[in-house]
């Protein structure tokens, strides 16, 4: 089977996803595991998908689905399947992050770990794949809380935001969804959630002390 490297995550493996003002620089979240995330490259790639940069991270798909991804957080390089909810895992490795109900990852801060459990996600990588071919879906149920429409869009124009906000622990986010909530004006709700939003991405809470 012949392997396919889009340029474009050689790029975001050396200068990170260059979405806030530390890409490119010793700071990037993604350069303090490129090892670890190019191990995860490697083995994803082994299984046939699809290699592409969506909302400034790797997502490996199969005619246009969405499958896993890659991706750092401050603590861990991860693997995300998207609809992780419905898979077995029967190993018990797969980590809901906050209120996310589709999704699921699987961290890890080696690349020991990873090599020792290739063979264990590439049978993950192979359900996902199943899952998908089969048409399966992922039966959500609705927020609890009422999340403006400014802070869904922001969700769906960048998945790494959304996933770092479901990351923050359930008063935090809600302590952002107040505050996003209350302006009359979208505009005014759009700029705090831009304001805020590189705090989001560093796991950070709103009232929280905070320095760039």
């Amino acid at each position: 089977m012949k392997i396919e490297l889009n340029p474009l995550v050689d790029k975001y493996l050396i200068d990170g996803c260059m979405r806030c003002k530390y890409g490119g620089t010793p700071q990037c979240k993604v350069l303090n595991w490129t090892e670890e995330l190019e191990t995860l490259r490697q083995i994803v790639l082994e299984t046939g998908l699809m290699e592409e940069i969506k909302w400034g991270v790797p997502v490996y798909t199969l005619d246009g689905k969405n499958i896993v991804n890659i991706s750092a957080l401050k603590d861990s390089a991860n693997i995300g399947f998207f609809k992780g909810a419905i898979m077995k895992d029967n190993h018990k490795i797969l980590e809901q992050q906050g209120n996310i109900q589709a999704a699921r990852l699987i961290r890890f801060t080696n690349v020991a770990k990873i090599e020792k459990l290739k063979d264990v996600l590439k049978a993950y990588i192979l359900e996902a794949i199943t899952i998908e071919e089969s048409g399966k879906k992922v039966v959500t149920v609705k927020n609890p809380e009422s999340i403006p429409e400014e802070l869904l869009q922001a969700f769906e124009d960048d998945t790494a935001f959304e996933n770092a906000f479901y990351a923050l622990t359930p008063g935090r986010q809600r302590g952002y969804i107040i505050y996003f909530s209350q302006p009359k004006q979208s505009a005014t709700r759009i700029g705090r959630i831009e304001k805020y939003k590189e705090q989001i991405l560093n796991g950070v809470g709103l009232h929280d002390h905070y320095k760039c």
